[in-house]
């Protein structure tokens, strides 16, 4: 089963359920859906969250495809998990191998009214980059 491996850990560490004898090789560039072997009932008003563990992403490349994933409460099938390896080597899935990252958050369902127009805000609507610093660090900056 998944398990925390720390008494503070927000998620729980996925294993892969791959046959022993039958590992997935993700070559470079290449992704696969793994099983995870489990399924849960999640309660109403919380989902989970499959996340990329840290370790993998830095040492191999290897992350979550649509990092956070969503497992909704009401979904009752086995966990799989799409992992694709950006790295430059191919990278071998094993039978147990801590994968991924379950975490269960709350969630709100929002209730949808259609406007004509939004409250004005300083920020209106400046997209992508707009709230932040524009110059590194290092030249000048006090913030």
């Amino acid at each position: 089963l998944p398990t925390y491996q720390s008494a503070l850990a927000a998620g729980l560490d996925l294993p892969a359920a791959v046959p022993a004898d039958a590992p997935v090789e993700l070559g470079p560039g290449a992704r696969a859906a793994i099983p995870t072997g489990f399924a849960v009932a999640l309660p109403p008003g919380s989902e989970g969250q499959i996340r990329p563990r840290s370790g993998l992403a830095l040492r191999h490349g290897v992350t979550v495809l649509n990092a956070p994933g969503t497992i909704d409460a009401d979904y009752r099938g086995e966990l799989h998990v799409i992992l694709v390896n950006n790295g430059e080597e191919a990278f071998v899935v094993a039978r147990g191998m801590r994968i991924a990252q379950l975490v269960i958050a709350p969630i709100q369902q929002a209730t949808l009214v259609e406007s004509a127009s939004l409250e004005p805000t300083p920020r209106a609507a400046g997209g992508f980059g707009s709230t932040g610093i524009t110059r590194p660090m290092d030249e000048g900056c006090d913030e």
